[in-house]
């Protein structure tokens, strides 16, 4: 290694994000397509949100949940598509490292805070399933915000971690990302110095964010479907099947992408599988969790009717 390697000092100042594509056909055809994708998950998601927030028959801790779940399904396709799109049409692919670091810190804080999130539901189905008779004081409000506090400490932790330990490295040669956002495994293979300590980092806490909810998610959902099947009203199990089937269908999309994508320690090169890998967690999946509770959801659908008509007989 050269001397000028071993400083502190970043000798890069920005990256070269390489996108999805090189041909400014298929640059057209993928800036509409995530246009269109952006638009459906940010309106899907506030739709939901707005839902929530107007209709009293929502005001329930499950759809608690489900709110800062749009809310940050939202946040987390904003961290990473705009920019992006701004690249297409500027047809500049460069991204200052500040700017990189930034949009890697919030991309992990939402999408950790998602995975927490993910949990805290699952809780919430189990005590709503096979504890009713205490639901409403083991989930009152402050339970809640004290549930959401706790998984925005733990996502704030992750991305906090893997920040600093990524300012410690140091960029000194190629600056060509391959991938359309700022992410830890393409960073690592440009990095001039040691990165086994950000490669254990990473797997260790993905291990913490992945395996720990979800042997807790299994455990509640064992414990549902057995709940479920000693159920003699067949309207009860079906209605407790069709919402804890939404969010199993999350969860399984969620944590599948995400144990693909981080749990790969000592991985050499990255590829366009990659790529792949964060189109599915940066934008299909925010794009699909409305889309899965609203469609399967006739609650949430009739106060999305409500919200919609409303603002129609207002004009």
């Amino acid at each position: 290694m050269k001397p000028e390697a071993r400083s502190n000092s970043t000798a890069v100042t920005e990256f070269i994000l390489l996108g999805l594509v090189e041909t400014k056909k298929l640059q057209s055809v993928v800036f509409l397509l995530f246009l269109l994708a952006y638009l459906v998950t940010t309106g899907g998601n506030l739709g939901i949100l707005a839902a929530i927030l107007v209709e009293p028959k929502l005001h329930t801790p499950m759809y608690f949940f489900l709110g800062n779940l749009s809310v940050l399904d939202a946040g987390c396709i904003t961290v990473t598509v705009p920019p992006m799109l701004g690249r297409l049409l500027t047809h500049k692919c460069t991204i200052f490292y500040d700017a990189c670091i930034s949009q890697l810190f919030f991309f992990h804080l939402l999408a950790g805070a998602d995975c927490f999130l993910l949990t805290a539901m699952a809780y919430d189905r189990f005590l709503a399933i096979c504890r009713p008779l205490t639901y409403s004081t083991r989930m009152s409000q402050v339970v809640q915000r004290i549930l959401v506090a706790v998984c925005w400490a733990c996502a704030l932790t992750n991305a906090l971690t893997h920040t600093i330990a990524l300012n410690t490295l140091n960029f000194c040669g190629p600056n060509e990302v391959n991938h359309f956002y700022c992410e830890l495994p393409q960073l690592f293979q440009l990095s001039c110095s040691s990165t086994k300590l950000n490669e254990l980092l990473l797997f260790g806490w993905a291990f913490i964010m992945t395996g720990t909810p979800m042997v807790l998610i299994i455990t509640s959902y064992t414990h549902i479907a057995s709940a479920v099947l000693r159920m003699r009203s067949v309207e009860g199990r079906k209605k407790a099947f069709s919402t804890c089937g939404s969010h199993l269908t999350v969860v399984c999309l969620f944590y599948g992408t995400g144990v693909f994508n981080y749990m790969r320690l000592g991985s050499e090169e990255t590829s366009d599988k990659d790529k792949g890998v964060g189109i599915f967690i940066g934008v299909i999946n925010p794009m699909l969790n409305p889309l899965i509770y609203s469609l399967r959801n006739p609650d949430v659908q009739g106060a999305l009717r409500r919200v919609i008509v409303g603002r129609w007989s207002m004009r």
